[in-house]
């Protein structure tokens, strides 16, 4: 059978499954038997369960429920609240000081979780009020915490970065290592945009009130203690993993014993606390696990049947530069973004991208930081942008979910333009890692 042929049978299955509305993991997987019986007939399912568990004896797997814990555990450790409070006390005297410790905050929380819907119900529960009680443009507040919420995607020690690490078989530390100049690039890109938009029209951000702006500097500095645990735990998870200290799932057991202790002495420690931290995680970790099963081996069937090789040799063969393939891969990417979930899209498309890009000369970690900025490009287009849901889920009901789509299109432009900059410069992700080799 043609890898033509293959290809398209696979990708119409895909489509009619996902239409009757089968979550992706199964319709990847019935995909998958489908494709098996059709082509190798039925004494070869055996196939699809071994698939399945060679990924389950995949050690490094075990990084990615225990970072969604410390994430989940984070998240109900009150961290965001004192770092958005003495964010906003030391930004108060700035034009849009509000928004820009809401961006600092999201930052910060972002290195430390890297569970996107945790971190933007955290700031729409408590920066979103907070910017609307002191009369912040709606918009401009909405966008701020939709935009800083998903700096998840691409902060270390990022989930989505571990899966991609995990399926091109590349470094995860230098993978966090190259993301972390591009996550500064677009965290800069967002300040100057909001800085920008209140100083030219005042009314967008107002200035903190007389009584926070009258606080006594020793004062200010007092509460900076409110970041010496967040900040700790980021450079104990991050530097022992950097150093070759650790491997990211001994980092990511290090963390979450390090957000048991932040809970503890932000005395949010409560057997109800770590029971629903334990509930979320293994709700959210059993979802990637379905999705895992059923895109690998939809991969697997489809590899075997010639379909990989087919579009790897299409795609090398397409009369551009390489560089303009990289773009065209860009493009396909953020399409698959609006509709599909990013781990569908990691376990799908990277088998077939990431060897085409060898093949092309260029790096793959290069490459792996492209996809993440994708993917959180991924997290605010419509029509199923996760960060417009999860916001919509805790934003006053006058906020509209059409108002939220409106309020991240600057955003969404913001992000584009941080990807075309690491795409054109390649040294913003790849200087990092080779300073540290």
């Amino acid at each position: 059978m043609s890898g033509e042929i293959v290809s398209l049978v696979t990708i119409g299955l895909l489509l009619l499954l996902l239409a009757t509305g089968i979550p992706l993991a199964f319709a990847t997987g019935t995909t998958a038997v489908i494709l098996t019986l059709w082509l190798f007939g039925p004494e070869s399912l055996y196939f699809i369960p071994s698939r399945m568990f060679t990924l389950m004896n995949n050690y490094a797997l075990i990084s990615v429920p225990l970072f969604v814990l410390m994430g989940c555990i984070l998240e109900g450790a009150g961290v965001v609240e004192r770092l958005f409070h003495v964010l906003h006390i030391w930004s108060g005297r700035l034009r849009g000081g509000l928004a820009v410790g809401t961006l600092l905050a999201s930052t910060v929380l972002a290195a430390m979780v890297g569970v996107i819907g945790a971190e933007i119900v955290v700031l729409g529960l408590v920066c979103l009020p907070a910017m609307l009680k002191r009369q912040y443009d709606r918009g401009l507040a909405v966008g701020v915490i939709c935009a800083g919420g998903s700096l998840g995607t691409l902060l270390p020690p990022s989930i989505v970065l571990i899966v991609y690490g995990l399926v091109a078989q590349v470094s995860i530390g230098e993978l966090f290592l190259a993301a972390v100049l591009p996550g500064f690039l677009l965290v800069g890109l967002y300040l100057t945009y909001v800085l920008i938009r209140c100083y030219r029209n005042p009314a967008l951000g107002p200035l903190a009130s007389d009584e926070e702006l009258s606080m006594p500097l020793g004062e200010k500095l007092l509460l900076g203690r409110a970041l010496f645990l967040p900040l700790a735990l980021i450079t104990t998870v991050l530097g022992s993993l950097y150093l070759g200290i650790a491997t990211p799932t001994e980092t990511a057991a290090v963390g979450v014993l390090g957000a048991i202790i932040i809970a503890l002495v932000n005395r949010k420690l409560t057997w109800d606390m770590i029971y629903s931290a334990v509930k979320t995680t293994g709700s959210t970790v059993a979802m990637l696990t379905w999705i895992f099963f059923g895109a690998s081996a939809l991969v697997a069937v489809y590899t075997l049947a010639g379909g990989t090789s087919f579009l790897q040799g299409a795609i090398t063969g397409l009369p551009v530069a390489p560089i303009v393939t990289v773009g065209i891969m860009m493009l396909i990417l953020i399409v698959l973004g609006c509709f599909i979930d990013w781990i569908g899209i990691v376990l799908l498309t990277m088998p077939i991208f990431v060897p085409v890009i060898r093949q092309l000369g260029f790096d793959p970690i290069w490459f792996g930081v492209l996809f993440t900025m994708n993917m959180q490009v991924s997290y605010l287009t419509p029509p199923f942008g996760a960060a417009a849901f999860y916001l919509k889920a805790v934003a006053p009901p006058e906020i509209t979910l059409s108002d939220i789509f409106r309020a991240v299109v600057p955003f969404i432009g913001l992000q584009l333009i941080g990807l075309a900059l690491v795409m054109s410069f390649p040294q913003i992700a790849l200087w990092l890692p080779a300073l540290l080799k």
